[in-house]
């Protein structure tokens, strides 16, 4: 066999510790795939004492992540986590020594994806990040490599398992969102501090870097539209599944005439539809793409197990000597497109009013939508009462900014008891 590939790993979190433990338990069948042996050459981490399940007898320790790089090392792994600080220390160091980087670190690529990858040419070293996006779904090498042919329209998907498994369990159970979310952290699906998964960051970092990949463009997470899934109460997913429709929190990127399109937000999609029917914490992606058709990707988009797969998974071919541009075609083929307009968007809407019941409300309303070029598909109202009654309408397509100045002029009827609840329908 040839020499050795030598990994140098910092940060034994979770993922660092699944990673490490892997390679160790799978060295044998690593190598026969490889052609060449994989070993843990040097470590970074916080704690030396700390019993992380798996042995690292032998090993360097560093105390400083980013001098890894420094090291007799091919491969330098990060798993320290965040955009910046010492994640992209060692990066950036690593790449300007020609050394391989590898990473699950979506919030680093989708932040400095494009300098790195400039980095990385600049020294004839590798920059891969599979784990980055979707877990241990083999997306980021689908879209590189088994549809590099293929001419991409669309891609989308559930990229967060936190949101999909509140929004299940809110399904499910008829549970509040809080209390959803409670159920989801207990379990270990949801940190303690929620923000990143349920506002629709996290999602809207693995969007920016599919995007990428799917058109050739430089990575642009700070032009994506994002909104969570805070909003979503439990009568809008049973007026949902009345309609026909599931809750997903999606992130979309589409090509259109007028730029790239990025958007992480609740979405109304057909029950009929095949991501409607994925549920917990799974997620899924699908590239509406050409000559190729649509094609879905499914599976655990998180985890110690499915992250260190594709971890490992991006070391082989670093050992194999497999170096692609990393987002499809060199740096300086990337485009810089400009932000395609949310408020251009067309499509249909779901919209939930609390409401006086008195004579000429309804009709004020559809003044309203009629003065904004918006029409009505359909209509419920059942309960009646001295308290605000709930009506709920769903529109025929219709401008993005023509529904949102209707849903503002809507608010401001007297007859209205609160703001307007409205979640865009996707028909995919």
């Amino acid at each position: 066999m040839s020499r050795p590939l030598r990994v140098g790993l910092a940060g034994l979190g979770t993922v660092g510790a699944a990673v490490a433990k892997l390679l160790r338990d799978r060295r044998g069948a690593l190598a026969d795939r490889c052609g060449r042996p994989i070993e843990i050459a040097a470590v970074s981490a916080r704690d030396r004492r700390k019993d992380r399940g798996v042995a690292l007898d032998g090993v360097e320790w560093v105390d400083d992540a980013a001098a890894l790089a420094d090291r007799d090392i091919d491969v330098a792994v990060e798993a320290i986590g965040g955009d910046g600080g010492a994640a992209l220390a060692l990066a950036r160091r690593a790449l300007d020594r020609g050394v391989d980087v590898v990473t699950a670190n979506k919030a680093l690529i989708a932040r400095h994806g494009t300098e790195l990858a400039r980095r990385a040419e600049a020294a004839g070293a590798g920059l891969a990040f599979e784990a980055a996006v979707a877990g241990g779904i083999p997306v980021v090498k689908a879209l590189r490599e088994g549809l590099a042919a293929a001419r991409v329209r669309r891609v989308y998907g559930i990229l967060n398992g936190t949101c999909n498994y509140v929004l299940t369990d809110m399904r499910e159970t008829g549970r509040s969102f809080e209390s959803a979310l409670a159920e989801a952290q207990a379990l270990g699906y949801a940190e303690t501090d929620p923000a990143f998964d349920v506002d629709g960051v996290d999602a809207a970092h693995k969007l920016a870097i599919l995007a990428s990949l799917a058109f050739g463009t430089r990575v642009d997470f700070d032009s994506a539209h994002v909104e969570g899934i805070r909003g979503v109460a439990p009568e809008d997913i049973a007026y949902a599944e009345e309609l026909g429709y599931r809750i997903k929190l999606l992130g979309i990127a589409e090509r259109r005439e007028d730029g790239l399109a990025q958007r992480v937000h609740p979405c109304m999609v057909p029950r009929a539809a095949p991501i409607a029917a994925v549920e917990g914490v799974l997620n899924a992606v699908v590239c509406d793409a050409g000559e190729a058709g649509s094609t879905v990707y499914e599976g655990p988009g998180a985890g110690a197990g499915p992250t260190a797969a594709a971890v490992a998974a991006d070391i082989v071919d670093a050992a194999r000597g497999r170096r692609a541009p990393a987002f499809s075609v060199p740096v300086a083929a990337l485009e810089a497109a400009p932000a395609a307009p949310l408020a251009r968007r067309r499509g249909a809407w779901y919209v939930r009013l609390s409401v006086a019941d008195r004579p000429g409300v309804i009709a004020d309303i559809a003044a309203r939508l009629r003065d904004r070029s918006v029409s009505i598909e359909a209509f419920v109202q059942r309960a009646r009462g001295a308290a605000p009654v709930p009506v709920v309408m769903t529109t025929h397509e219709t401008g993005e900014a023509s529904m949102r100045a209707a849903l503002a002029d809507i608010a401001a009827l007297d007859a209205v008891a609160a703001p307007p609840r409205s979640i865009r329908i996707e028909t995919l």
